[in-house]
């Protein structure tokens, strides 16, 4: 089991880091005030929204701040939807990850199949509820990002969001690869079994894959592990209660049979693609050892610090305790604390594992409690 485990995290390593730093670079150049301006009403912002979507390294639980963001910005459903589908199911790191372990028609027809659920997703909802809101109008540009904001957020920040379930995925990868029988899902049943375990589980884009590529080795159909690729990270209790509670009980049953539905139609084309083009469905390049076993020793050094830097963080003496139960990811403590400096906040403190924020000063209670509804999470009533 162990060298299964420390196969997976050598073979993905070298291209997660690659896909980590292009990663950085788009947040450079595709920061929010750039998405907000082509997500307004009509059917061209539900293409926008979708392709603006797949190359960006956000999971689940961290799309849902930008879309609240987006939607009280004015965005319409339709290209909110279109949005939450597109952007957890890949991203630029989750592409080149897929590309390590599963192999190129994975990593061209995950981000393809991203693209047009995003689009059919939102179109639906446009036919059945209409459209019609516009983005308002900023009152202040977005900060320009310089090259070391994009390192720090491609190394630091992308480390801090999946870490804790790229390692969940890698071992429970690596356990499924060393039982030593073959499970035999015969087809279509093991599609449906990879879906009733994505549904409700919350699992980065990138964390999915070592399990995927587990799944294949013990017998399932390449196609059912794509149904898992695409529904794990696109649904999962949290994401479905924002679009049920947000964006209304239509567009949660829109979103829901969507990506339901989709995810078994591109299992079952995807299967048929692999019979026919199988001579070239596993080719993959893979750098010498050394390299795979330094970008290895790097990853681990940065989810290392990652997972432990957080424990060691000393709270404030809180006079004042808001909660926040929405807060799930280190994406969600960083936008958080982001907005609480807007207003001026200087002494609090953000504890993700208490889903709470602490105040020094009573005073700036209000102040905190907007700053955290502008970043899109709601506050739990004491």
């Amino acid at each position: 089991m162990i060298e299964e485990i420390i196969e997976l995290w050598l073979d993905i390593s070298p291209y997660l880091l690659l896909g980590m730093f292009i990663a950085g670079l788009l947040h450079i150049y595709l920061g929010s005030s750039f998405i907000k301006k082509h997500l307004g009403g009509g059917k061209k912002s539900i293409v926008k929204a979708s392709l603006l979507g797949v190359p960006l390294p956000v999971c689940s639980c961290g799309v849902i701040p930008i879309a609240t963001s987006l939607h009280e910005e004015g965005a319409s459903k339709s290209a909110t939807l279109s949005f939450l589908v597109s952007t957890p199911t890949t991203g630029v790191d989750s592409i080149l990850a897929t590309y390590s372990l599963l192999g190129p028609l994975f990593a061209i027809f995950r981000p393809l199949f991203a693209f047009f659920a995003g689009i059919f997703t939102g179109f639906v909802n446009y036919i059945i509820e209409g459209d019609g809101k516009e983005i308002k109008e900023h009152k202040h540009e977005e900060e320009r990002k310089s090259f070391l904001d994009g390192l720090k957020y491609a190394f630091l920040e992308l480390s801090q969001d999946m870490g804790k379930w790229l390692v969940i995925g890698v071992i429970a990868g690596g356990i499924i690869a060393s039982i030593p029988f073959q499970i035999k899902a015969s087809y279509p049943y093991d599609m449906f079994a990879a879906l009733a375990i994505s549904l409700p589980l919350y699992v980065c884009a990138t964390g999915s894959i070592p399990i995927a590529t587990a799944l294949i080795t013990k017998g399932f159909s390449p196609g059912s592990a794509l149904v898992f690729l695409i529904a794990g990270p696109a649904t999962n209790t949290i994401t479905l209660s924002f679009v049920r509670y947000k964006l209304g009980r239509r567009s949660f049953l829109i979103y829901l049979l969507s990506i339901i539905t989709l995810s078994l139609f591109a299992g079952i084309t995807f299967n048929f693609i692999w019979d026919y083009w199988q001579n070239i469905a596993t080719l993959t390049f893979m750098p010498p050892y050394w390299v795979k076993l330094l970008s290895g020793i790097i990853l681990a050094v940065l989810i290392g610090r990652a997972l432990i830097f957080p424990l060691l963080e000393k709270e404030v003496e809180a006079k004042e305790i808001i909660f926040v139960p929405d807060m799930h990811c280190r994406n969600c403590k960083a936008t958080i604390e982001k907005e609480l400096r807007k207003k001026g906040i200087k002494n609090f403190y953000v504890s993700l594992e208490k889903k709470s924020v602490g105040l020094l000063n009573p005073e700036d209670r209000e102040k905190a409690i907007d700053a955290i509804k502008r970043a899109g999470y709601k506050i739990e009533k004491s």
